[in-house]
């Protein structure tokens, strides 16, 4: 088998790349979306497509990878591009005078899918209905359900669930024990008990599915891409940097790119998909010259085509910890980490849930005092309101970008991680949990007024890792890509991952990122 053409080879690139080369289809990034479009685009044998990846592949990726439990270690390695927010406001609508908050993301084959926390969960489908405020047409809960479906084989065998998917999805068949005391303890204190969490219809607490299988981690690479390495019709080069799209007119026509410090063109006869997720694809954009006119000038980039919504309307899911010790010992890991997860609403008159409350059997680092035995419950705002961008300061392809989620300056974000405190401090003092021993160490039990919670959640809290929105989908004037993910104004380029998700959906984003790749796959095919 070539070298080139397998994730298994070192960072290098094919012989036959020298140069100039021609493909139907070029696919700029080897993360989930670009893992799913390599495996449907080449089942047709008459379309040539180029899958390009700046990262490596198994086995040069960490042994990490496939162990479960050890995920967090993995922010830490070269499988992770290590970017980092500048200064969040610490709850000052001028000053930037709280944390800069760490992003992790995957760079590798598999990319975010090899280092994430495995959660497989759809959004509440209500939360789908705010794509099309921004115009996008076909892109409802209903509309990507059979999307959803063709990813997974789910173990739960469901109502609306796939049974017949590359991704094998289900619970932990055994949660960790101190995270099924704080499950009954939510039961308990009157929350609902849910039976299929990530299907996307209910709301409660329950197990949620996990892209673990047989013990070990079931990437996109392992699911889709490592199955077709064979085909013909595949390329796929790793240590591949994209520079810059190329165009003829309005019509992109290529991706030139460096690998080990030599630049290389592949040209595309038909189109360039952009999959490199809601931090690369902008900056390719931008660093094209498409986007925001001013904000290019600034970074002496010249203006190709005038595209406001680049690098706009960037998202996230902060995640506020309480962090409790106990004195009875909680045993080791065996999953995730975080096996059970609730959706509920902040407030009653809502139309669907807003928040996530995410049982976690290790104690998280905070800046009250170490913890060495405990738990931790985390809460998030699952449809936060607060939007930020994310913008270059040069043409240079290495240089990093500057990104700014602006976390928390919206206050009714705030307001929902308040509401979760309340619930999730509810549940750690249920009967459930007191053979447990538990106290609250972070933010701490004397901690109780609004104005004191607020401070805590807007300068301790990190990242769930789902950035969503900078090249938003739509028919808006603020839209980035259309209702059929084609950059406005411009021929023969899409974009197809997290960065096209124009509102965040209420829940983990992995799943909803597979359904927009198949989505993808559809309409590429159907114009080829």
């Amino acid at each position: 088998m070539d070298r080139q053409r397998t994730p298994h080879a070192a960072p290098s690139v094919d012989p036959r790349h020298e140069g100039d080369r021609s493909y139907d289809i070029i696919l700029v990034g080897g993360g989930s979306a670009g893992c799913v479009l390599a495996a449907r685009l080449t089942g047709d044998p008459d379309l040539r497509v180029l899958l390009l990846e700046a990262g490596t592949a198994a086995p040069d990726l960490p042994d990490a990878v496939a162990f479960p439990p050890a995920w967090p270690a993995l922010a830490a390695t070269e499988a992770n591009w290590g970017d980092t927010t500048i200064p969040q406001n610490g709850g000052s609508s001028s000053a930037r005078t709280g944390p800069a908050i760490a992003l992790p993301r995957g760079r590798g084959v598999g990319g975010s899918s090899a280092i994430n926390a495995m959660v497989f969960a759809r959004g509440h489908r209500t939360s789908y209905d705010r794509w099309a405020d921004h115009g996008a047409k076909g892109w409802g809960f209903d509309d990507l359900l059979p999307s959803f479906q063709r990813t997974e084989t789910a173990v739960c065998g469901g109502a609306g669930r796939g049974a017949s998917g590359p991704l094998t999805v289900g619970p932990t068949a055994d949660p960790h024990e101190v995270l099924r005391a704080c499950l009954t303890g939510a039961v308990e204190t009157g929350q609902r008990r849910a039976s299929d969490i990530s299907g996307g219809v209910e709301e409660g607490f329950a197990p949620v599915d996990l892209n673990i299988v047989g013990g070990r981690r079931q990437s996109a690479a392992d699911a889709y891409l490592t199955p077709v390495l064979n085909r013909p019709n595949l390329d796929v080069a790793t240590g591949a940097t994209a520079h810059r799209l190329l165009f003829e007119g309005a019509r992109c026509v290529g991706v030139e790119y460096g690998v080990q410090g030599r630049v290389h063109t592949a040209r595309s006869t038909r189109e360039v998909v952009l999959t490199a997720g809601s931090l690369g694809s902008p900056q390719l954009l931008l660093r094209s010259g498409i986007g925001p006119e001013q904000e290019l000038r600034e970074a002496g980039v010249e203006l190709f085509h005038a595209l406001p919504g680049v690098g706009r309307n960037l998202h996230d899911h902060p995640l506020v910890n309480l962090v409790h010790r106990t004195r009875r010992t909680v045993p080791p890991a065996q999953g995730n980490h975080g096996e059970i997860i609730g959706l509920l609403r902040s407030t009653p008159e809502l139309d669907g849930p807003d928040l996530q409350i995410l049982f976690i059997d290790v104690p998280f680092p905070n800046p009250v005092v170490p913890v060495d035995n405990g738990f931790t419950i985390g809460v998030s705002p699952m449809l936060p309101f607060s939007r930020g961008t994310l913008r270059i300061t040069s043409a240079d392809p290495y240089a990093a970008p500057v990104i700014d989620p602006a976390y928390f300056t919206d206050e009714r974000d705030v307001k929902a991680v308040l509401s979760g405190i309340a619930t999730a401090r509810d549940i750690a003092r249920s009967s459930a949990l007191a053979s447990w021993g538990v106290e609250e160490v972070a933010p701490g039990p004397d901690v109780t007024d609004r104005k004191s919670l607020g401070r805590y959640a807007r300068t301790v809290f990190q990242s769930y890792c789902h950035p969503v929105g900078t090249c938003a989908l739509g028919e808006d004037e603020d839209s980035v890509v259309d209702s059929e993910l084609r950059v406005r104004g411009l021929e023969g380029l899409r974009v197809a991952d997290a960065s096209v998700i124009p509102s965040i959906p209420s829940n983990n984003t992995n799943a909803t990122v597979y359904a927009i790749a198949k989505r993808a796959a559809e309409l590429l095919r159907a114009a080829a």
